[in-house]
């Protein structure tokens, strides 16, 4: 089967035992945005907050996010096969920072999974991903500690992370934010952390 995001670049690339190859590559607001759509449009992704919005919609956001310095959005890709959409920001430039203390090199993550096959799930398949996305932000960017904040609701999403390692923080009310761009409602959150030393030991 023909590739058809082999001629794009790819900001990591890796070869996970057991998984396949994983490729992270910036995403492409409009290229995208009908795969993107697909998923942040179902029930199973609605903590991902874009329930209801239409695919021109979903487009604008990623476009806007394209224009920042501090946020930025990847699709990563498995063999071929878009795989999650994957978004990494600076805590200091975004509402989380109101919750906890920054320390340098601290760096945020948002992670949705594609939707599981129709055969069901696949062993090793989120760890793998993981693993990969954990080490283009800690090894590949060079960065201390990965900051998560799930919503408290998000049972599936908290436990994936603390079996990768990450450890619990503080569950905090992230802020309303009313821009002429944006809005996000008030979030009940679940911090979690996950230091390089850890995911990374010498």
């Amino acid at each position: 089967m023909t590739d058809p995001y082999a001629d794009r670049t790819a900001v990591h690339e890796q070869v996970v035992d057991g998984l396949g190859t994983v490729r992270v590559l910036p995403l492409d607001a409009q290229g995208d945005a009908e795969v993107v759509h697909g998923w942040v449009s179902q029930e199973r992704a609605a903590f991902w907050g874009m329930n209801g919005l239409t695919r021109d919609d979903v487009a604008g956001i990623y476009a806007h996010m394209d224009t920042l310095d501090t946020h930025h959005a990847y699709l990563v890709v498995k063999d071929g096969e878009p795989a999650a959409l994957f978004q990494t920001y600076e805590p200091e430039a975004d509402r989380v920072s109101e919750c906890y203390e920054v320390r340098p090199g601290d760096i945020g993550v948002h992670l949705l999974l594609a939707p599981a096959h129709p055969g069901g799930a696949r062993a090793g398949w989120t760890a793998g991903l993981l693993l990969a996305l954990t080490s283009y932000v800690l090894l590949t960017l060079g960065r201390q500690r990965i900051v998560v904040d799930p919503d408290v609701r998000n049972d599936k999403a908290i436990d994936r992370f603390l079996r990768q390692g990450f450890v619990a923080g503080p569950k905090v009310v992230l802020p309303e934010i009313n821009l002429p761009d944006v809005h996000l409602p008030e979030k009940h959150a679940q911090l979690a952390f996950l230091p390089r030393a850890v995911a990374f030991p010498a």
